[in-house]
């Protein structure tokens, strides 16, 4: 009994295998497959770039309140009105950085949107079905970060 079991597992097996290995077998054969550098386009979007530039900006508006407050604290002789400005300046620099991190984080993301729509409208365009990071192929697929970056400008 125990070896008519296991016959027909391992006939099922087979089958199983075989079939599996012939439905896998034509699936590459009907897609067009296109790679794209990421970095390379994120890197040379002028959104970026432009964000890149505020974020800048606005740190060095950061150091400039946060040199300002420490002069302003150490001209005071008296400790209670040194811990008031302290507090006072510490909410405002906290402000001020939780406000400019959320709209830095907003806009990256809408750019992010707006790059990943573009590679798919552009995809979809060219007649690719299915679009990869390049870093994560090692072989094949055609490349159309060019193509991307200078869509994404």
């Amino acid at each position: 009994m125990n070896k008519k079991i296991f016959i027909y597992v391992f006939i099922a097996f087979i089958l199983g295998t075989c079939a599996g290995n012939y439905a896998m077998s034509d699936t590459t054969k009907n897609y067009k497959i296109a790679v794209v550098d990421i970095q390379q386009v994120v890197l040379s979007s002028n959104q970026v770039q432009a964000l890149k530039k505020q974020h800048e900006e606005k740190t060095n508006e950061l150091k400039t309140m946060l040199t300002k407050a420490q002069k302003e604290i150490s001209e005071k002789k008296d400790e209670k009105e040194r811990k008031d400005l302290i507090s006072k300046y510490d909410n405002q620099i906290k402000a001020f950085k939780d406000k400019n991190d959320k709209t830095y984080e907003t806009k990256l993301l809408e750019i992010d949107k707006s790059i990943n729509n573009t590679i798919q409208t552009e995809a979809k365009k060219r007649g690719y079905d299915i679009v990869l990071a390049k870093g994560l192929v090692l072989y094949g697929g055609e490349d159309i970060t060019n193509h991307i970056k200078k869509v994404v400008k």
